[in-house]
């Protein structure tokens, strides 16, 4: 059975819904003329699959209209062209269900290139179409998985595109709704020991004044490593003894905040007499090098901008920070400093909220609650013990009762 359901609105080319009904006898023909009316009834009220795009075109036709950051559209479009349209990109957007997808998050979990898990040899990308495998570094493939966090990104770009095309009217629903997606691991966050700390310190400092200063800044205000390198002198209020963080710096420019609020920090009073003197040896410098200071500079810069007119890479300041850590044996990264600064602060009692907000943590707390859980279960255990150091004792109850 066949009706004409239309043209579809991207392609322009007819469509039609199909249905076979096997059988020849009257309660063939029943279920032929029920099927018939209700072919007509979707059809009527338009309800019908009007499209038959792909996947592939639906995801272009998405990333077009969707407001992206740019880092996060280059990510997208690396998984999208990597690992998305290579699994779907030609089937029908509308045949993309729950186990369909299911079924790719349980092949990249075991295998990103998706083998058919024979032995083959991953052959060098090469314009030859012949080359030597050894002199071109060939090697036998070995099944890499996707971390779960990477699954879930792919099954967000796959459930954001399928829901543009369910609102589009090109597909009757978005079944990656109800599909399984890998669950999301707990955080662990792993931050330098008080110890730790004061050995990173110490070095930093011992490397160079500016270096140091800058480690100090990251941990004692917990700021992320793209707004310790787009700060400018401009947001810091030494008087107020405030910083006022509105920027971030990202792939080479600045934007706005990860969480797109502007938030101000307070620092201690060590914290401003450390920036202070930063300030005067970039006065300095910038003296000696002929150059006006001005507040519009960047608080940070790396070596090969000693005017401060750019900000020391995001990268480079992570590398720096991981080769200092490794020379003096501990093991950690620079996002650890901020894992430091909350842990810190939760541990000596300060308010969830207050934390939060000093981290730029949305949702009032929660995720502050969500990554430090077992930090705030230890302080609401000290404020337990606290208060029931302050209750009657038992033996001063025991005599009331006689």
């Amino acid at each position: 059975m066949i009706v004409y359901a239309g043209l579809d609105p991207v392609t322009g080319k007819r469509t039609y819904l199909r249905k076979t009904i096997e059988g020849t006898d009257k309660a063939a023909q029943r279920r032929a003329q029920k099927q018939l009316n209700k072919f007509l009834t979707q059809v009527d009220e338009q309800r019908a699959p009007s499209s038959s795009v792909t996947l592939s075109y639906v995801l272009d036709e998405w990333m077009r209209v969707t407001e992206l950051e740019e880092s996060t559209r280059n990510t997208y479009e690396g998984y999208i062209a990597r690992t998305i349209k290579p699994a779907f990109g030609n089937e029908p957007a509308r045949k993309i269900d729950a186990r369909a997808l299911e079924s790719l998050y349980t092949e990249l979990r075991r295998c990103r290139a998706r083998c058919d898990r024979r032995p083959f040899i991953e052959k060098h990308k090469s314009t030859e179409a012949d080359h030597d495998c050894k002199a071109r570094g060939c090697k036998v493939h070995t099944c890499r998985p996707l971390g779960a966090s990477t699954v879930r990104q792919i099954h967000a770009i796959l459930s954001g595109a399928l829901g543009a095309a369910e609102r589009w009217g090109w597909i009757d629903g978005n079944l990656a709704r109800i599909a399984r997606r890998p669950k999301q691991k707990p955080p662990e966050p792993d931050p330098p020991t008080p110890a730790e700390a004061a050995k990173l310190v110490e070095e930093a400092f011992r490397m160079d004044d500016d270096w140091g200063t800058l480690v100090w800044l990251a941990m004692t205000t917990g700021v992320r490593r793209g707004e310790l390198a787009g700060l400018r002198f401009s947001r810091i209020d030494l008087d107020a003894e405030v910083i006022d963080l509105r920027r971030n710096w990202v792939r080479g420019k600045e934007k706005d905040t990860k969480t797109h609020q502007n938030r101000r920090i307070a620092l201690d009073s060590e914290t401003v007499v450390l920036l202070k003197e930063h300030r005067k040896r970039v006065q300095k410098r910038l003296k000696e090098l002929g150059r006006k200071f001005t507040d519009d500079l960047f608080v940070f810069s790396g070596t090969k901008t000693p005017d401060h007119s750019e900000p020391y890479s995001p990268n480079a300041v992570t590398q720096r920070y991981k080769d200092m850590a490794t020379r003096l044996g501990i093991d950690t990264h620079l996002h650890a400093l901020r894992h430091y600064s909350a842990t810190e602060l939760l541990s000596a009692g300060i308010d969830l909220r207050t934390v939060a907000g000093r981290l730029g943590h949305g949702g009032g707390g929660a995720t502050t609650l969500r990554v430090y859980a077992a930090w705030v279960a230890a302080t609401d255990r000290k404020a337990a013990e606290i208060l029931g150091s302050r209750m009657p004792k038992q033996s001063t109850r025991n005599t009331y009762r006689t």
